[in-house]
């Protein structure tokens, strides 16, 4: 893969505006296709029928990380990050933080990972050839420029796709990260040969990662290679399990990512060696936190990467699944150190009040605006045209149709707390519509004779244009961003809608491994404030001598904090 050019970060992308009305349908369309490629393309039978390695080769290339990779006084340390590639100013700030040779987190100190997994949704909004070279790759060249180029060694880089990294079927991902070739991300260097892959850490501590294509299901060549694995492994090892989806928060929406992570866990069990799961992790929700099971297993989120925030203050306490055909229940965990206080962050408090910056909903996402202010004139015109009450019933099933199929599919489900609120939020725009489109037909009536010789089609058309598009664009897209608001704080709904319409970059996140024979030690690294577009300036030590320093450094240093520390005993 060519290096792409060095250009000015000023230049690069920001957090994407997911309320745009031309990026919705793109992304519809890419959705749709997804799909379609998912379906009848499915890229993973096409990489595993390319690669021939026999099963020796494939379970030797699972052990060559125990040796390759170094230990710092005996342990190994790796990170997960999940969750990038949006806009540059977080996706960097986090890439500054893996990429520094020893973070200083109050009294601790931990060294850098040996390697680095990404734990899903590489690239946002969708995939292409820019956001991948521009969102992804040059913000860790930057952070942690390539010490030897002409060299393919350097920190092991491994990745999950995500269902953003499936929409154009997988193609830039297998391109970037399972080529025959590593690529290079600066110091980091991908070697992977498939979307899933499984690494033996130690002697007794392995690292599963699965492809759950667009949460649809575990492909045959996956579980012949997993279950290749398990009956390989030594017995009584132990397995941290990584997935794109955290299926464990989504049981009550969609529960097919969970079954698959099931599937996963239940290839272990079955190989009948005393493999087991101490820690299922993901990313896809970006935030932290973390639940346990009835065995003690660790159910970690760390999405955290650099995309928007997602909210914490909707997490259930308790969560009710099966798992291996029993039912099991995990507990939203508490932090070790600090008493009762919930392994989340950000924690409830700040969650909450975030989301209250919706009540700027109509400047803050002004392309949806203009949308909602061209719908309100097209309608109005509906009623100038006709102001009577079949009119205005058309208008109520434009509505109704529309805010509650939206409201409805976005959370799957019909429950009455969900009809009633998309119901009511629709009311609210068919009142407004309806008495702001009569109140001009009346005024301009009065005020603007139909028959004098200013009167023309189009004069009236543009007139209305005037009136009615003020009116959806600041009330009409109000609305709309104020029902995402209040539904959000105090019903279990619109979490991804009410928070990607914020575009905030901030609160982010990894993990961070220290792992050994007898136990994994887990550092949950945060980082409440990213530098904003104009704090960054290129730094003095960079050069041709110094190719270890990063090429842009924040004005004020970045604060990282250690959100929780805690154990996974090998027993």
């Amino acid at each position: 893969m060519p290096v792409p050019p060095l250009d000015n970060y000023r230049h690069y992308p920001r957090m994407a505006h997911w309320f745009n009305p031309i990026l919705l349908f793109k992304l519809l369309v890419n959705v749709i296709l997804s799909g379609i490629f998912g379906s009848y393309a499915d890229r993973r039978l096409m990489i595993a029928a390319l690669d021939t390695t026999d099963p020796d080769k494939l379970f030797a290339r699972a052990q060559a990380a125990r040796d390759s990779l170094p230990k710092t006084d005996g342990a190994l340390w790796i990170d997960f990050v999940a969750d990038l590639g949006d806009g540059f100013d977080s996706t960097y700030a986090m890439a500054l933080l893996l990429a520094q040779k020893e973070l200083e987190l109050g009294e601790l100190t931990l060294p850098r990972g040996r390697a680095l997994i990404l734990g899903g949704d590489e690239v946002y909004p969708k995939a292409t050839e820019d956001a991948y070279r521009y969102q992804l790759r040059m913000p860790y060249v930057w952070a942690s420029p390539d010490p030897d180029p002409d060299s393919d060694k350097g920190v092991p880089i491994y990745a999950v796709p995500g269902n953003h990294d499936w929409y154009d079927g997988l193609v830039l991902f297998l391109a970037y990260f399972c080529g025959h070739k590593p690529t290079r991300f600066g110091s980091w260097r991908a070697y992977q040969r498939r979307s899933y892959f499984a690494l033996q850490l130690t002697d007794t501590w392995w690292l599963w990662a699965i492809d759950i294509q667009l949460a649809d299901n575990m492909d045959q060549p996956q579980f012949d290679y997993f279950t290749l694995i398990a009956e390989r492994m030594p017995p009584n090892s132990k397995i941290i399990l990584c997935s794109a989806e955290p299926g464990w928060l989504y049981t009550d929406t969609n529960s097919k990512s969970w079954e698959i992570a099931d599937y996963a866990v239940g290839i272990a069990s079955k190989a009948d060696r005393g493999l087991t799961v101490p820690v299922i992790m993901s990313g896809d929700t970006h935030h932290y936190n973390r639940y346990v099971g009835p065995d003690a297993r660790q159910y970690i989120t760390s999405g955290g990467g650099g995309a928007f925030l997602h909210p914490t203050h909707q997490l259930e306490q308790t969560i009710n699944l099966e798992l291996l055909g029993k039912p099991h229940e995990l507990k939203l965990a508490s932090v070790s150190d600090k008493g009762p206080l919930p392994a989340v962050y950000p924690p409830y408090d700040v969650s909450r009040s975030l989301v209250w910056r919706n009540w700027y909903f109509a400047l803050t996402n002004w392309d949806f605006s203009i949308l909602m202010g061209l719908i309100y004139w097209l309608l109005a015109i509906g009623v100038g045209l006709r102001n009577q009450w079949d009119m205005y019933l058309l208008i109520a099933v434009i509505f109704g149709w529309s805010l509650m199929g939206y409201t409805t599919t976005q959370e799957k489900s019909y429950s009455p707390t969900v009809l009633i609120t998309s119901g009511l939020h629709s009311l609210a725009h068919v009142l407004l519509l309806i008495s702001a489109a009569r109140y001009f037909a009346s005024y301009n009536a009065a005020h603007f004779v139909l028959t004098s010789a200013w009167y023309s089609p189009w004069k009236w058309l543009g007139l209305l244009l005037v009136e009615m598009f003020p009116v959806g664009f600041v009330l009409g897209s109000s609305f709309f961003g104020w029902n995402m608001m209040f539904t959000c704080r105090f019903f279990r709904m619109n979490r991804n809608d009410a928070f990607s319409a914020l575009r905030m970059g901030a609160y982010n996140n990894f993990v961070r491994m220290k792992i050994t024979e007898d136990n994994v030690e887990l550092f949950v690294v945060g980082l409440e404030k990213v530098p904003s577009r104009d704090d960054w300036r290129e730094n003095p030590k960079h050069g041709p001598r110094t190719p270890d320093e990063p090429r842009f450094l924040p004005v004020q240093s970045l604060q990282p904090h250690l959100i929780e520390q805690f154990v996974l005993q090998n027993t």
